[in-house]
């Protein structure tokens, strides 16, 4: 794949986990409405009192591998959970509102194929 669209994306992905992981703690963009079921994940995800803080650190911590290109495939691995559950939120649950969470994944599965060769030790 073209090396520098592989770093536009590697950056692109980077900083939407980067802002959307910190937005978890500080809550600096809107909420958007979510029907009855996604609030009601959404809020025993709240009321745990860390699940969503440690969603919102993966994504950060994530975010901030892919930017300084350190560990880059463990970044995507660790990533891959959290974007496969952001596409399943929002196609079970909040199918309105799925576009962002399809791109991450998608960003996601594309940097993984790109750096299969340093995966396929693991299979």
């Amino acid at each position: 794949m073209n090396s520098k669209l592989t770093m536009i994306l590697r950056i692109f992905l980077g900083l939407i986990l980067v802002v959307f992981g910190a937005n978890k703690f500080f809550g600096f963009m809107p909420s958007m409405e979510l029907p009855e079921g996604a609030m009601a994940l959404m809020g025993a995800m709240v009321k745990s009192g860390y699940l969503l803080k440690l969603v919102g650190i993966t994504e950060i911590v994530a975010g901030l591998l892919l930017l300084v290109n350190k560990w880059t495939p463990f970044a995507l691995i660790i990533l891959a959970p959290v974007s496969l559950n952001m596409a399943l939120f929002h196609l079970f649950l909040a199918p309105a509102s799925i576009g962002p969470a399809a791109v991450v994944t998608l960003i996601n599965a594309v940097l993984i194929y790109d750096n299969w060769s340093k995966f396929k030790i693991l299979f």
